[in-house]
């Protein structure tokens, strides 16, 4: 009877424990919720959103990365000429 009297006591001291734990996490998380309030569809204050490319704007700048590798590549070869 006395083991399992010490049993119960053992675990309702770990429920204390656990619970306090809890409640701290409970707090953490109203805490960064609170932050991500008002910002958007997103709701992370601390991310901002990236402003969106559109495909022109994509294919203008992959166009310009080619031609400057071009450049690159026939510099090279003309070196190695």
């Amino acid at each position: 009877m006395a083991n399992l009297n010490a049993a119960l006591s053992q675990l309702r001291e770990q429920k204390k424990r656990t619970q306090g734990e809890v409640d701290r996490l409970d707090q953490a998380i109203r805490v960064l919720e609170s932050l991500g309030k008002g910002m958007g569809r997103s709701g992370m204050s601390l991310m901002r959103a990236r402003p969106r490319i559109s495909a022109a704007g994509r294919r203008r700048i992959a166009l310009a990365q080619k031609a400057r590798w071009a450049k690159v590549r026939a510099l090279r070869e003309k070196k190695a000429a």
